[in-house]
């Protein structure tokens, strides 16, 4: 049984009710880093960028400035920044908030460890998908940022703050929930290969719903482990 391997551009639309569960996405355009405070003053005061058909990624930075920003600054177009590395969050601290944050238009969802039922139903409801990242990729992650376009809320600290990122093939990422309401559950017998650019993936998969387990990243390729 073979997944796809889709490349999509922000805005995001109708294109990712499409995605099915295992399919390998790479995504070109803009992602907004948010954690749970960010989350939460999302709910409170609106977002501070475009939302419509957006990408939220449960990821802290590390940044280095250039210059001493303006902390107080609602928002800061182009920085004079860098960014060293981004790697995902535990999506489980995003739980209380997620819903919500899909109901305002987000159409993915990037993190680590999976979310709840209630974000498995607000995915159905709103059209969205959760994208699985993998641990240890950091560093290829931050090979596919090419720019910060901007920074909101940098009062709440640089790791909580909104970081605006310019993405070219950010990925290899995986669909572990879908807009169908299929979902990810550790099941450790193989039975299906995926197909990436570089190499197949091996996963341990039973039944439905399904995870990814046994793969790892190694310098921008997939790998059997």
């Amino acid at each position: 049984m073979f997944f796809m391997e889709i490349k999509l551009e922000t805005p995001l639309s109708e294109e990712v009710t499409e995605l099915r569960v295992g399919d390998v996405v790479y995504i070109n355009g803009r992602i907004f880093t948010a954690r749970d405070r960010a989350h939460k003053r999302i709910l409170e005061r609106g977002a501070p960028f475009d939302i419509e058909g957006s990408v939220i990624f449960h990821a802290g930075p590390i940044i280095r400035f250039n210059e001493e920003p303006n902390t107080t600054a609602e928002s800061i177009r182009d920085p004079q920044a860098e960014l060293v590395v981004v790697g995902p969050t535990t999506s489980g601290r995003m739980n209380p908030f997620q819903p919500e944050v899909l109901g305002l238009g987000v159409r993915a969802v990037i993190g680590k460890g999976g979310m709840d039922d209630r974000t498995g139903s607000a995915l159905r409801r709103y059209g969205a998908v959760y994208l699985a990242a993998v641990g240890g990729c950091a560093a290829l992650y931050g090979s596919a940022v090419k720019g910060i376009r901007a920074v909101h809320w940098l009062d709440l600290g640089v790791p909580e703050a909104i970081w605006e990122l310019e993405v070219e093939e950010f990925g290899p990422l995986i669909v572990a929930m879908d807009s169908t309401g299929r979902s990810s559950i550790i099941q450790r017998r193989p039975a299906m290969t995926l197909r990436s650019r570089n190499s197949s993936i091996s996963s341990g998969i039973m039944s439905q719903p399904l995870i990814l387990i046994g793969i790892s990243c190694g310098r921008g390729r997939w790998i059997d482990v």
